[in-house]
């Protein structure tokens, strides 16, 4: 699309008229070209970072707002995290938006506008971070009492690892395992991050044994030397890891946000070390405290043992002296035993002749003779009752006899009849039921049965043949009673 110069006319002289992709893509080109670079300083607001990766904003001052967004390749490399109620400084281009007649701002860097920004948006990180509980004091783990290996991360060319390499050798033979990172500028948080990520992945069987416990440490500065220690992902990654981990960013008067989520924080780099490793001298003195203490306690316990034995053997009296009186006891005790026995003997005779006195057969046959005369007393009451039971069931019985007799139905076959049967064994009631052709089963008074086809069809049976008198010369007729 080429540019059309307001000037322009038509054949009739009036000025050309523009469609609107001309004028709003004409416009896009015009503010393109005069604003390519602007460096706009405003309060951030209305921020949305879409699930896209682009982040849409708003800059405003007292008077003014415009729309500004930073597309997704760019916002990794902002210094700071788009916020509401931000002040900062962005880089980028004017542009416009064809299809809703809107300009906006491409930005392409984003800083704090001053250290009062900054630290406005540090204290709002530590108010989520702190809402979220990685503060607590319940999450954060104990430092080892006697770690056999120590990890660093710091930059390997400062003074801070000289002085915890030295503290740590005055104090505690241990191995140290140096990550080496930049501890300041924009790959600082990265670095440390990564560190940190890594130390938590190694494996305690490895070639690189894993640490007991981790030293993150930097000399003092400004706030913004020390601010990459402040990245929100730098904290999580630090409180995700599962080595105890000690901060020591600054001097003591610094603080950073790592400090808050750390196992332990402290105030320099040489105390860090003082804090990981114990005293091997203290230890070894103390070692040799505990031993002398625990054999002059042992001394103190074996004599007082010594002594309570020495008391209690002089309370004890003679073995030959108690087994003398026992013996003596058991002289006593065997002597009256027999005695005893006897006259025990004696006691149990007198009482059985007392109650044999006592003992006849008639004690034992006169229970029998009530016993029997009350049985046939009841065999003659029992024995009218039961003969008049049976002659009664004996009756039923024969009632109930003629009963089934008179509901037989082979009982009318003897008489002559028949009984006819479908093929399927269901009685015949009505001979006008049975159609012509159909097969039946007639069973005879013998119970034999004969098979027969139904031929003709259905009605009322014959009038039967009239009977002709008899004449004489059928033979002699009979008489007339009237």
């Amino acid at each position: 699309m080429t540019d059309v110069a307001p000037t322009d006319t038509d054949a009739s002289g009036n000025a050309r008229p523009y469609s609107v992709s001309e004028l709003a893509f004409a416009l896009k080109r015009t503010l393109e070209d005069a604003y390519g670079f602007v460096r706009l300083r405003g309060e951030l607001s209305k921020v949305t970072h879409h699930s896209n990766g682009h982040v849409y904003l708003t800059i405003k001052d007292e008077r003014a707002a415009i729309d500004g967004v930073v597309w997704k390749g760019q916002v990794r490399g902002l210094s700071v995290r788009p916020e509401q109620g931000l002040e900062v400084v962005v880089t980028g281009k004017i542009t416009t938006y064809p299809q809703g007649s809107r300009y906006q701002i491409v930005i392409e860097t984003m800083e704090a506008a001053g250290i009062g920004a900054l630290l406005a948006q540090l204290e709002r990180l530590k108010a989520k971070l702190a809402a979220e509980g990685l503060f607590d004091t319940a999450r954060k783990q104990p430092l080892p009492e006697m770690p056999a290996v120590v990890g660093v991360v710091t930059s390997p060319t400062g003074a801070v690892i000289r002085d915890i390499l030295h503290r740590i050798r005055d104090r505690w033979p241990c191995r140290v395992i140096v990550w080496p990172v930049v501890v300041q500028g924009e790959a600082a948080a990265a670095q440390v991050s990564a560190a940190i990520r890594g130390f938590n992945a190694m494996s305690p069987e490895g070639p690189i044994p894993r640490p007991d416990v981790l030293i993150v440490a930097r000399g003092g500065g400004s706030v913004e030397d020390l601010w990459a220690f402040n990245d929100e992902g730098l904290a999580r990654t630090v409180a995700e890891g599962r080595i105890p981990l000690i901060s020591a960013v600054g001097h003591e008067t610094d603080t950073t946000l790592i400090d808050f989520v750390s196992d332990r924080r402290a105030p320099t780099p040489t105390a860090a070390a003082e804090m990981a490793t114990p005293v091997l001298a203290e230890l070894k003195a103390l070692v040799s405290d505990l031993g002398a203490r625990m054999h002059r306690c042992g001394g103190r316990v074996v004599e007082d043992r010594r002594t309570k034995v020495l008391h209690a053997d002089r309370a004890l009296r003679r073995v030959p002296d108690l087994v003398e009186m026992a013996a003596q006891r058991f002289g006593v005790v065997s002597g009256r035993l027999g005695a005893g026995l006897a006259r025990n003997a004696a006691a149990h005779e007198r009482e059985l002749v007392r109650v044999a006195s006592r003992l006849s057969p008639l004690l034992l046959q006169r229970p029998q003779a009530v016993q029997k005369d009350r049985l046939d007393r009841l065999t003659v009451r029992l024995e009218p009752a039961m003969r008049r039971r049976l002659e009664r069931l004996s009756e039923r019985l024969d009632g109930l006899s003629k009963l089934y007799g008179s509901v037989d139905p082979d009982r009318p076959l003897q008489r002559g009849f028949a009984r006819v049967a479908r093929a399927d064994g269901s009685i015949v009631h009505a001979g006008a039921s049975l159609a012509s052709g159909e097969p039946v089963a007639i069973t005879f008074g013998d119970k034999v049965t004969r098979q027969a086809v139904i031929d003709g069809s259905g009605g009322t049976p014959p009038a039967p043949k009239p009977v002709r008198p008899k004449t004489k010369s059928d033979g002699p007729a009979q008489g007339d009673l009237f």
